[in-house]
Formats: structure tokens, sequence, C-alpha cells
């Protein structure tokens, strides 16, 4: 008896256990959700994602754009100048070597390097005896008004005819001479101006201009010797053999459209910048560039006159990318 108890048990729960893995499931609440009209309340709530919706919470779909922080400067008017930099020295204008008329032995020196002298003055003598010959001391005059640079000889130096015994100039009136590469010669003309600039004046810079141009190049250096004068008044601080270093202006155009060097940006073999719209986005345009200075470039072809232009941060715009104007 016990025995059919227990196996009427089992078999109940055999019956109960396979009843409720092959129950159906209700066809109703399988598309309860998928059927659910829009804002029902087995919709999603509206502005969540849902589970698989992409986008914002603005519900367009799209990024927000993050404006970029940008510079402006208008296009304007201007003068630009081209210039070249090359280094010179000091001289004298008027600078000649003394040379003794006859060849001898130097029996005296009576100046030394800075003391003035006068044309005509006698600044040394020379003894051209030979042996068994005795001749008087011939004198050695200054050709010209100034003061003793170089003393190349002393007493007791035999020279020659082609020998200088003083280097006298006049430093009332000093020059600025330098070399211009062949490659600028074409462009170098009587009249350029010039700034100087000298290590013994940091931070002073000195204007002259382009007085004298050799006809010809050193075949040797493949340069033009050009000698410049100072413009106004001499400046007595100024001293023969200065170290100089010169900036030659070899173009200049007057009232056009400049706009800063930072400004234009080289890519793929050309030049652009971005400009500033009315919406406060970036566009991006080709420009024709013609001179440039160290601040500046000519704005041939590209941009109008008070354009803005975007002077800093233009290394992180893109076409049509939106931004921020700060001061």
């Amino acid at each position: 008896m016990v025995i059919i108890v227990l196996i009427l048990i089992i078999a109940g729960l055999v019956l109960r256990t396979f009843l409720e893995r092959n129950r159906p499931l209700p066809t109703a609440a399988a598309g309860a959700v998928a059927s659910a009209p829009q804002g029902s309340p087995s919709s999603p709530p509206a502005g969540t994602n849902g589970g698989q919706s992409k986008g914002n919470a603005q519900g367009g779909g799209q990024p927000v754009r993050v404006a970029t922080a940008v510079r402006v400067t208008p296009v304007v008017k201007g003068t630009i100048s081209n210039s070249i930099l090359i280094n010179g020295e000091v001289l004298a204008v008027n600078q000649v070597s003394i040379f003794p008329t006859v060849a001898g032995k130097i029996i005296d020196t009576f100046f030394q390097v800075g003391d003035r002298v006068s044309q005509g003055t006698v600044v040394a003598t020379v003894d051209p005896s030979r042996p068994g010959q005795i001749y008087s001391a011939s004198p050695v005059l200054s050709t010209i008004d100034g003061t003793i640079l170089q003393a190349p000889v002393n007493k007791g130096d035999t020279v020659s005819t082609q020998t200088p015994v003083y280097v006298v100039g006049d430093l009332s009136n000093l020059m600025v001479e330098t070399f211009v590469p062949e490659r600028y010669s074409n462009v170098t003309k009587m009249g350029l101006s010039a700034q100087v600039v000298m290590e013994a004046f940091p931070g002073e810079t000195f204007v002259a201009t382009v007085a004298e141009l050799s006809p010809v190049l050193d075949p040797a250096s493949r340069t033009l010797r050009i000698r410049l004068r100072f413009s106004g008044r001499a400046d007595p601080r100024i001293k023969a053999g200065m170290f100089a270093t010169v900036s030659l202006v070899t173009n200049t155009h007057q009232d056009v459209p400049v706009i800063p060097r930072t400004a234009a940006v080289y890519s793929n073999g050309s030049w652009f910048v971005f400009t500033v719209t009315d919406n406060n986005e970036a566009a991006r345009k080709e420009v024709s560039l013609g001179l440039e200075s160290d601040s500046l470039f000519e704005v041939v072809k590209g941009v109008d006159l008070g354009d803005q232009i975007v002077s800093e941060g233009q290394n992180f715009l893109s076409d049509g990318d939106p931004v921020r104007i700060v001061e």
C-alpha cells in the first residue's frame, strides 16, 4: 500500500513538471511593446535612449559642436618692405694709406694710432742710404687731414715705396661697407634705404642709404660691394671698425592689403587663411601672397579689406567650424 502511494506521488510530480515546461506563452503579452502606440505607458519616455537609440538630449541626432576660441584681426592697408640681412663693417669715407717716396729704413715715426694729422704733415722719415752711400733722410707726408687709424711699421723697419707707413682716415664722415650676394644684385640700387644695427648699441637702429655701388661682382665671392652713408647727423659714438648688421630694403609696396604672418597657413603647396563669417563660423580661403616682412604678408588675392582674419587658433580649425572670438 505504501509503495502504491509513493508511485502515485512521483507520477504526479513528473506530470506537473512536463506541463510546466510545455505551457504556451501568451500571444498578447508577446506583442504588447511592439504594438503599443507612441506615448502609451509601455513606450520609452521621450528624451531617453530607449536602450538602442542614438543622439543627444536635443533629439536631433547630431553631436553638439564646441566653438573654438580664436583671435581675429581685420585685413587693412599698409606699407610692407622686403629686405635682406647682411653683415658689414664701419669705415671712414675718406681713408688712405700713406706711402714713402723712396725705399729704405724707417728712422723715425712721429705719430701713434688715434692722433690727428693735417695734410702735408711729416709723419715719418726714411733713410734711403745704401752701403757705401749716404743720402739725406726723406720725409713721409700725410696726403689728407684725418686721424691715424693704423701704424703698420716701426722705427728700424725696411720699407719699399709699396709699404704703407700709416693709414689715415676722416672719422667725421663714416660709412658701412658690405657685400650683397649675387642673387640680390639685380635689385640693389643707389639710394636704397637700410637699417643698421651694431653690437655696441643693443636695441638701437641707425638709418643709412646706399651711396656707392660697385659696377662688377667679386669673381671669388660672387658678391657685390656696396657702401652706405648714415642719414642725418653723425653719431660720435660710432667708430670705424665696428661690426654692423645691415637690413637692406630691396622692395617696398605702399597702401596694399596686409595680414599678420601668423594668420597664413601653408599646406599642400598653397597658402590659406580662415575668416570669420557673420554666423561665427570659420571659412577657409586660399590666398595669393606678395611681399613679406618680419611680421606681415601682402595679400594679392583671396580676401577683401575689412575681412576678419583668424590670427591665433587657426591651426585647430576646419572649414565651417564654429568659433568664439576672444579679445
